[in-house]
């Protein structure tokens, strides 16, 4: 586990640990909307939004090779308190810290090039969600010795990453609008670029002489979404 900067940069040493987890999951969902046609006995469904990738992990660390279980006994609190201070708000930066769980120098499992950018990842980028540490081992003075750290990793990019791969998405496709109970080409070409007055290329895009008359689940196809602007 190693921490970054918002621009990606190393920051410190890295957090290592002596046990690789023994599995992981990874979660991505998709925000959809329901659209009511009438005398149809279902909703149409319309996607909205992506959520974050998450990936969950538990990570275990045990002190006794250092200390043995006796009086001599090192805390396993010196490994595990590293990671139980990434869901703390970093000082300098006001935010939590951006972490990269990296995983060997092949191809990070389940990091299938899903990406418009390239090709697939070697570690997963985030901010940790949430923590929970359990100690299972304990000295004879009650010194923790063994314990496993789960941890929960929510997804990050930069607005410019976000920007970028949009634009390369944006490029390759024409987007699609599903049309909902009383919209009119206007309100769509508002909702898509923030000018009405594109309703007139919609429309004959798509071949629709009034556009007050289009129906609710009608699709209608949209010019390539360009974003020109530049990001931080």
């Amino acid at each position: 586990m190693q921490r970054l900067k918002a621009d990606g940069s190393v920051v410190g040493a890295p957090l290592e640990v002596a046990f690789n987890p023994t599995e992981f999951t990874l979660n991505k969902t998709a925000q959809l909307a329901e659209i009511a046609v009438p005398g149809l006995d279902s909703t149409m469904l319309q996607y909205v939004r992506g959520e974050a990738e998450t990936l969950t992990l538990d990570l275990f660390f045990d002190s006794t090779d250092e200390g043995g279980a006796g009086a001599d006994a090192a805390p396993v609190t010196r490994k595990t308190d590293p990671f139980y201070d990434l869901v703390r708000i970093d000082p300098a930066t006001r935010a939590l810290p951006v972490v990269l769980f990296a995983w060997g120098a092949d191809s990070f499992p389940g990091g299938r090039s899903y990406s418009t950018l390239g090709a697939g990842r070697h570690g997963f980028k985030g901010v940790v969600e949430s923590v929970r540490q359990r100690f299972t081992m304990f000295s004879s003075l009650g010194k923790p010795l063994r314990a496993t750290i789960s941890l929960t990793l929510k997804e990050y990019k930069t607005l410019s990453e976000m920007v970028a791969e949009q634009a390369v998405a944006g490029d390759e496709r024409a987007q699609a609008h599903t049309v909902s109970e009383g919209e009119t080409i206007t309100d769509i070409a508002e909702q898509q670029g923030g000018d009405g007055s594109d309703w007139r290329d919609i429309a004959e895009n798509n071949g629709v002489d009034d556009p007050e008359a289009i129906q609710p689940g009608e699709v209608i196809e949209m010019e390539p979404m360009h974003i020109t602007g530049t990001a931080p």
